[in-house]
């Protein structure tokens, strides 16, 4: 069964700023917390559909490859990349950049995920997977919110 999580924040940031800061090619290191720890094997040098990132991630203290293909790009607001393979059974995550008026921007991540290990995984992944998610995407937006409001 799929789940859904979603994280909003609002940035003191042009909208295009806050875009071209998910444009650069450094913006995925910079993004990665340090725990779980993810490498990037294959940076995608865009976010245009069809480009590939590669990344080593471990889950607990299981490595995994994971290999993500954007597949919308709506400059500037919005692109989705979803796995092509990797940890999850599904994984599709939509970026939404809303302006709120001149100077500042709503930065919503959708994360629509279905947990590996079928009902195992459903049964007692979910808690583990939120928490996951919940710290991963705060650490996230208090990367980009320091950097687009500098």
């Amino acid at each position: 069964m799929d789940r859904v999580f979603e994280a909003r924040i609002r940035i003191e940031a042009p909208l295009q700023r806050v875009w071209d800061f998910h444009e650069r090619p450094d913006a995925l290191e910079r993004l990665s917390p340090a725990f779980p720890p993810v490498q990037v094997r294959v940076p995608g040098y865009s976010l245009a559909e069809g480009t590939e990132v590669v990344l080593r991630v471990w889950l607990g203290v299981i490595p995994w490859t994971w290999v993500a293909r954007h597949t919308a790009y709506e400059p500037p607001h919005r692109f989705v990349d979803e796995q092509i393979s990797g940890p999850f059974a599904r994984w599709t995550h939509e970026h939404l950049l809303e302006a709120d008026g001149p100077e500042a921007t709503w930065l919503t991540d959708r994360v629509t995920y279905r947990a590996p290990f079928g009902w195992l995984g459903a049964l007692f992944g979910e808690i583990p997977i939120q928490l996951m998610l919940h710290q991963m995407f705060t650490h996230r937006h208090a990367v980009t919110k320091r950097i687009c409001e500098a």
